[in-house]
C-alpha cells in the first residue's frame, strides 16, 4: 500500500516537468507511505513519477519505487498488493523471464513488458498503477475493478497529473473551479460519486478501467471489468446442486479469499466486531495458521447497553485464541482528534470515524495490515435495503402508469410529511418506479429536490443536470435479472464504492494501515453469485455456520444491527452555527469546511 504520483506533459507546448511540483503532490502522501520514497524523471523532462512506500511485500530496497524494468524501457509507480503475483511470477519464469526482487510490483512490470493491457484480468488484488514506455512515450494507468484503489486525474489538455489523493493533486499547477456535481453528489449521498470530485478538472479513473496516454493526449479509458457486468452474468449462469452443495461452495470461495489475503512479509491483523463478516475473516484466518491479531473498537457511551460490541467481541478473541486488544474511544476522544480526523479526510464524508480510530489502534500495536469485514453486507445481501427495495418497487407499480402523477403527489405532500418524518418519504410514489429510483430514496442523505435549499438553486440544477443519477443508477442494474443481485450491484458501485471504500482508504492510510478486503474479491464473487441468482434467500448466519462452525451461536444467530457509532451525539461542533443534528448537520459542517479551503 502506498501513494503514487506523476506529471507527463504530453502536448509540445506544455512546459517541462517542474520536479518541485513533483515532490509537493507526492510528499502531501507522507502517511501513506513513511517507510521510503522516491522519484524518476525521463531524459527529455515530459514525465515524471513519484512514490511512497509502504513496505509490505520483499521489505528491501530493491523494491523500492518507481521502479525500472532490467531493459529500461518500463518504469512503474504501483499502488496496492497483487495476491496471486507468486503465481503470476511463475508462469512468467516458466517463459524464461528473470526476477532481481521478491516484489509483486516487479511482476506487474514483467506481466506488462509480455501482455500489455491483456494482462490486467489475470491480476487478483487491489490496485492502481502507472507504467511509463521509454519506446512508445506512453503513460498506462490502471485501477482495480471494485474500485478499492484510489485514482485522480487532472488533466489540463497540455499535460496530465495523477495522484492517489484529490489533496496531493492540489498541491500541483490544477484547476480549482468548482464542480457541482461533486457538491450536489456529496448532499445526496453524504460522499462524492465518483468519477466526479469537488473540482472540475479533477476525476477519479473508474474501478475496473486502464487509460493510455500519448504525446496526443488522454485516450478515452476503457473497461477490462465492470462489477455489474459480473452480477449479470451470473445471473444468467445455470448452475445446479442443492442449497448444502451452494453452502460448502460459497464456504470454500471464502476461506480461499481470506488464504490469498493473508499473502504478506509483515503480520497481518483483523479488525473484529461481533458480526458474522469480520467473526467470519477472523475465523478463518487463524485456522489457516495466521498471525492471530485482532483488534475492537468500543465507545464508552455504548458500555453496557445493546450496541456495545466489547463483550462479544472478547468471546470470539477468547474462543479462536487470537492475541486481542480493545481500544476503548469517547466523546472527548472524537473532539480531540476531530481536526487531525477532517484533515484526512481526502473528499467530504459523513462516514470514517470508525475506521480512523480502529486504524489508529492496530497503528499503536505496529501492525501494518489488518483484514475488514467490508463487503460482506453487500455480497451477502445483509442491508435492510435487499428487503426494501423490491417491496418499495411493488409499492410504486401501482401508480406509475399515470404519468406525472408521482411528482404531483410529491409536490403536494412534501411541506407536510417534512413537519413528521424525512422530506425524502414525499417522493415515494413518483422513485419507486425503478431499482434506481428506489434505491436513491432509501440511501439518499438529501432528496434531488431538497437541494435548492442548501445550495445555490442554479448551481444544484447544473450539478444535478450533469449527475443524471437517476439514469445512472437504472444502468447499474441493466441486464441483471435477479433481485438479490440487483441491489448488490447498486450497494457495491454507490455505496460501497464512494463511501465505505473511500473512507477506509484515506482512514487507514493516515495511520499508515493497509486495510484489505476479503469479501470484495473477483474470484469470490464470480463462485458465489451464481449460487445466490438460484438461492437468494441464502443468509450469512447459513454460510457461517458451515464455513466456520467453531463461532459461537451467539455469533451466528445474532440479528443484523449495523456497525454503531454515536456520531449523533458527537458530531455536532461546539459553539458552530450549523444547528440543525444528526448527518444532516454534519454533512453541512464538513461540506463548509471543504467548501472554504480550511480542510
Amino acid at each position: 500500500m502506498c501513494g503514487i504520483a506523476g506529471i507527463f506533459s504530453y502536448s509540445a507546448s506544455a512546459p517541462a516537468i517542474d520536479r518541485g511540483e513533483l515532490r509537493s503532490i507526492r510528499d502531501h502522501m507522507q502517511a501513506r507511505g513513511p517507510d521510503g520514497f522516491g522519484e524518476w524523471f525521463s531524459g527529455n523532462e515530459r514525465l515524471a513519477l513519484g512514490h511512497r512506500r509502504l513496505s509490505i511485500i520483499d521489505l528491501s530496497d530493491r523494491a523500492s519505487q518507481p521502479m525500472p524494468s532490467d531493459d529500461g524501457r518500463f518504469v512503474i509507480s504501483f499502488n496496492g498488493e497483487i495476491y496471486n503475483y507468486r503465481q503470476l511470477r511463475a508462469g512468467l519464469q516458466s517463459r524464461g523471464r528473470e526476477f532481481r526482487t521478491e516484489s509483486d510490483t516487479e511482476v506487474l512490470l514483467q506481466m506488462y513488458a509480455e501482455k500489455g493491457a491483456a494482462m490486467l484480468p489475470e491480476l487478483r488484488g487491489m490496485f492502481a498503477f502507472a507504467i511509463w514506455d521509454n519506446v512508445e512515450n506512453t503513460l498506462f494507468l490502471a485501477r482495480d475493478a471494485f474500485g478499492i484503489k484510489p485514482l485522480y486525474i487532472a488533466d489540463d489538455g497540455r499535460s496530465l497529473r495523477f495522484a492517489s489523493q484529490v489533496k496531493a493533486l492540489l498541491q500541483g499547477n490544477v484547476d480549482r473551479t468548482p464542480e457541482p456535481a461533486g457538491h450536489v453528489g456529496f448532499f445526496l449521498w453524504g460522499s462524492v460519486p465518483e468519477p466526479y470530485t469537488l473540482y472540475k478538472n479533477i476525476r477519479a479513473l473508474p474501478p475496473g478501467h486502464s487509460m493510455l496516454i500519448g504525446e496526443k493526449g488522454s485516450e478515452a479509458p476503457v473497461a477490462f471489468c465492470r462489477i455489474s457486468d459480473v452480477l449479470a452474468q451470473a445471473s444468467q449462469t445455470a448452475v445446479c446442486g442443492d442449497r448444502q452443495t451452494a453452502l460448502r461452495q460459497i464456504s470454500s470461495a471464502i476461506h480461499d479469499s481470506v488464504l490469498t489475503h493473508l499473502v504478506s512479509d509483515v503480520p497481518v491483523g483483523v479488525f473484529l466486531s461481533a458480526g458474522i463478516d469480520s467473526s467470519l475473516i477472523a475465523a478463518s484466518a487463524v485456522t489457516r495458521g495466521a498471525n492471530s491479531y485482532t483488534l475492537t473498537l468500543g465507545f464508552k457511551e455504548f458500555a453496557g447497553t445493546a450496541d456495545d460490541e466489547v463483550p462479544l467481541a472478547e468471546e470470539i478473541a477468547r474462543n479462536l485464541g487470537a492475541w486481542h486488544h480493545t481500544m476503548m474511544t469517547s466523546r472527548q476522544d472524537f473532539e480531540d482528534e476531530r481536526e487531525k480526523l477532517m484533515a484526512a479526510m481526502d473528499q467530504p464524508s459523513i462516514d470514517g470515524v470508525n475506521t480512523w480510530f480502529v486504524a489508529r489502534a492496530a497503528a499503536q500495536m505496529n501492525i501494518k495490515v489488518a483484514l475488514s469485514g467490508l463487503g460482506g453486507d453487500e455480497l451477502f445481501a445483509s442491508y435492510p435495503s435487499f428487503r426494501q427495495i423490491p417491496k418499495m418497487m411493488k409499492f410504486g407499480q401501482y401508480f406509475n402508469r399515470v404519468p406525472k402523477f408521482g411528482k404531483a403527489v410529491r409536490q403536494l405532500l412534501s411541506p407536510m410529511i417534512s413537519k413528521i418524518t424525512s422530506p425524502k418519504y414525499a417522493g415515494l410514489i413518483e422513485y419507486c418506479d425503478s431499482f434506481g429510483g428506489a434505491y436513491l430514496l432509501r440511501r439518499s442523505l438529501y432528496a434531488p429536490w431538497e437541494l435548492s435549499q442548501h445550495m445555490d438553486p442554479d448551481f444544484a440544477k447544473a450539478g444535478l443536470l450533469e449527475l443524471q443519477t437517476r439514469t445512472m443508477l437504472d444502468a447499474t442494474t441493466s441486464n441483471i435479472q435477479k433481485d438479490r443481485l440487483a441491489v448488490s450491484a447498486l450497494e457495491m458501485n454507490w455505496y460501497m464504492r464512494n463511501q465505505l471504500l473511500r473512507d477506509a482508504d484515506w482512514a487507514g492510510m493516515a495511520q499508515s494501515i493497509e486495510i484489505r478486503v476479503p469479501l470484495l474479491d473477483l474470484d469470490l464473487l464470480r463462485a458465489t453469485a451464481p449460487w445466490f441468482s438460484v438461492y437468494p434467500d441464502i443468509s450469512k448466519a447459513e454460510i457461517a455456520a458451515v464455513a466456520v462452525p467453531q463461532l459461537p451461536g451467539s455469533v451466528v444467530n445474532r440479528p443484523k444491527t449495523g456497525f454503531s457509532v454515536p456520531v449523533r451525539e458527537w458530531i455536532k461542533p461546539k459553539g458552530h452555527a450549523i444547528e440543525q443534528r444528526g448527518l444532516r448537520g454534519w454533512a453541512q459542517f464538513v461540506h463548509q469546511r471543504f467548501a472554504e479551503g480550511t480542510l
